[in-house]
C-alpha cells in the first residue's frame, strides 16, 4: 500500500497548462515521489479523472471540477482504495474543487458568505454534505498544495513542487523566533496568542504603525501569527486603529523575504482565499507568495473569520493549535487535522461561529513535510526493517487521530439550522438586548436562534440541567463607525442566558 497519494485532475492541468505543461508538471511530481522514497514514503500520483483507478473505490471518476460532490466521493474512493497516510490535493480550486459547505451564520447583508469554502470534507470520511456540522470528526491527513487559480504556464506549480521535494527538517530552535503581527485593536488577543504558542509576546508588532514593509529581516522568521483584517481577492493585509486601515503587509513586501521552511497561521479573512489574480490582473494571494518563497505550511481562511478582540476563540485558537503540533514535531497534514480536532474538543458544543472556523480553515503544504525534525532524529539509510518500523508507527498514530475524530462526530452538540428566534423568557430578551448595545447594535437587534442537536436533554428537578445548551443566538452586523462586522453568539441554558463571546471581524 502507498503511505501518501497525490490527487489531482488530468484534464483540468491539461486545460491550463497544455500536454507540454502537463509534462513538466509530472517531471516534478516524478522528482518529489524519487525524493520521498529516499525518505522511506512509497508516493504514488491518482487521477481523479480517470475511469479505472475511480473505479476500484466504487466511484465515478470527477469529469466537472466544479462538481463538488463528486469531488467528495472520488477523494473518498482513494482512501478506501488505498488507505494513505497522507493525502495531499495537487491544484487550484480550478483542478480540485474546495467544498461548498454552508455557512451557518449567513444572512444577507450581515454575513455575506453563503459557503463557507474548504478542504475539511476531504479530512473526513463523513459522505458529502453541505451541511458543517457533519464534519465536526475529521480523521485524515489532508492538505493542497495550490498552482495559481488560472494560470496558463505551469512555474509556480513546478517551483512549489521542487520545494516539497527538497524540504528538511529543521531544529526546534529554528522555529522560536516569529514573526508577529497585529492590528492595533486587537493587541490584546494576539499577546495572549503568542504567550499560548511561544510563551512571550515580546515580538508583537501592531499595525500601525508597522508595515506594510519590514526591514531587518523581520520576515525572515521560520514560524509566524497574523491577526489583521483581510479582504475578498486583495493582495494585502490591514491594520487598524480606531477608523484608520493602513496596509500592514502585502504580496509585494513578502517577495524575497520568506526564509524557506516557514510557516505561517494568519487569521484573516480571506487568508487563504484562491482567487484568480490571472484574470484579475493582481498580485498573487499573500498565501501563495509565502508558499512560492519555499514556505512550508500555511494555514488561513478563505471567507470572513472571526474572533474576539481582548480575548481568544474561534480563529486564534485554530491558528495557534496548528503552529503548537508544528513545535511539537508534527507535520503540516498532520498538525492541521490535530488542530482541526484540538479545536472541536476546546469547543464545549460547536455554536453556528465555530462551525464556520472550522469549515473555512485550510492548510497549503506538503502533508508530509516535518518543518521541526523529531527529537534525536537522524538521517539513516531506510531498510525494510526502518521502514517497516515507521510504517507501524505512522498507523499507530493514525488509528488514534481515527478513535479521537469518530468520538467527536458521535458526541459533539452542534448547532443545527437557523430559525427566528420566537418566544424567549423575560430574562433572555433583556439580556439579548444588552448583549446587542454591549456590541454597539441597537437594543433591538434581531438574533437568529439555533438549536442544538445532539445535546443531553435536561432532566426533571431543581438545578438539574443539560450541560449543553438548549439554544444559541446569533447576530451579526456592521459597525456604522468601521464598516466591519460585529458578530454577538449567546447561550441560552434554562430559558436563560448564560454565556456570551461578542466577535469582530478579521
Amino acid at each position: 500500500m502507498e503511505d501518501k497519494i497525490i490527487v489531482t485532475h488530468r484534464g483540468a492541468l491539461i486545460a491550463k497548462y497544455g500536454t507540454k505543461g502537463l509534462g513538466k508538471i509530472l517531471a516534478g511530481v516524478a522528482e518529489l515521489i524519487a525524493k520521498d522514497r529516499a525518505r522511506g514514503l512509497k508516493t504514488a500520483i491518482v487521477y481523479l479523472d480517470d475511469a479505472a483507478k475511480m473505479k476500484k473505490g466504487g466511484a465515478n471518476p470527477l469529469r466537472n471540477v466544479a462538481d463538488c460532490r463528486g469531488a467528495k466521493a472520488a477523494i473518498d474512493s482513494v482512501f478506501k482504495t488505498y488507505q494513505p497516510d497522507y493525502l495531499m490535493i495537487l491544484g487550484s480550486k480550478d483542478v480540485v474543487p474546495h467544498q461548498d459547505l454552508d455557512n451557518p451564520a449567513y444572512k444577507a447583508g450581515d454575513d455575506d458568505d453563503r459557503q463557507a469554502w474548504g478542504d475539511l470534507p476531504y479530512a473526513c470520511d463523513t459522505p458529502y454534505s453541505r451541511d458543517p456540522a457533519k464534519f465536526v470528526g475529521p480523521t485524515r491527513v489532508v492538505s493542497r498544495l495550490p498552482d495559481l487559480t488560472g494560470a496558463k504556464e505551469p512555474s509556480y506549480l513546478i517551483a512549489l513542487l521542487k520545494s516539497a521535494a527538497n524540504w528538511k527538517g529543521r531544529k526546534a530552535s529554528d522555529y522560536t523566533n516569529y514573526f508577529g503581527l497585529s492590528a492595533s485593536v486587537w493587541k490584546g488577543s494576539t499577546a495572549l496568542s503568542l504567550d499560548n504558542v511561544f510563551g512571550n509576546n515580546t515580538a508583537l508588532m501592531l499595525a500601525p504603525p508597522k508595515g506594510p514593509k519590514y526591514p531587518g529581516g523581520k520576515l525572515g522568521a521560520r514560524m509566524h501569527f497574523i491577526n489583521c483584517h483581510g479582504a475578498s481577492a486583495a493582495p494585502e493585509f490591514y491594520g487598524q486603529k480606531g477608523n484608520s486601515y493602513p496596509v500592514s503587509l502585502n504580496t509585494k513586501a513578502t517577495r524575497g523575504a520568506i526564509n524557506e521552511g516557514a510557516v505561517a497561521a494568519v487569521e484573516c479573512c480571506y487568508g487563504s482565499q484562491l482567487y484568480d489574480s490571472v484574470a484579475l490582473g493582481l498580485d498573487m494571494p499573500i498565501c501563495q507568495s509565502y508558499l512560492r518563497q519555499g514556505a512550508y505550511g500555511f494555514l488561513g481562511s478563505t471567507t470572513i473569520a472571526y474572533g474576539p478582540a481582548d480575548d481568544n476563540g474561534s480563529a486564534d485558537w485554530i491558528c495557534q493549535f496548528f503552529l503548537l503540533n508544528i513545535l511539537d514535531g508534527a507535520s503540516v497534514g498532520s498538525a492541521a487535522l490535530l488542530a482541526r480536532q484540538q479545536y472541536v474538543q476546546k469547543c464545549a458544543q460547536m455554536d453556528p461561529m465555530d462551525l464556520k472556523t472550522l469549515a473555512q480553515y485550510c492548510v497549503y503544504g506538503d502533508p508530509s513535510v516535518h518543518p521541526v525534525a523529531r527529537k534525536n532524529e537522524k538521517k539513516i539509510v531506510m531498510t525494510e526493517a526502518r521502514l517497516t518500523t515507521a510504517r507501524f508507527g505512522r498507523s499507530e498514530r493514525r488509528a488514534k487521530m481515527k478513535q479521537t475524530g469518530d468520538f467527536l462526530l458521535q458526541t459533539k452538540p452542534t448547532a443545527s439550522k437557523s430559525q427566528k428566534a420566537g418566544r424567549m423568557t423575560v430574562q433572555a430578551k433583556s439580556a439579548l438586548s444588552n448583549l446587542a448595545a454591549k456590541a454597539g447594535m441597537p437594543r433591538r437587534q434581531e438574533f437568529l436562534a439555533f438549536a442544538v442537536k445532539g445535546a443531553a436533554r435536561p432532566r426533571k428537578g431543581a438545578g438539574k440541567l443539560a450541560s449543553a445548551p438548549s439554544r444559541y443566538y446569533l447576530t451579526i452586523r456592521k459597525s456604522k463607525s468601521t464598516g466591519y462586522r460585529v458578530a454577538v453568539v449567546a447561550k441560552e441554558l434554562g430559558g436563560r442566558i448564560v454565556d456570551y463571546c461578542i466577535y469582530h471581524e478579521h
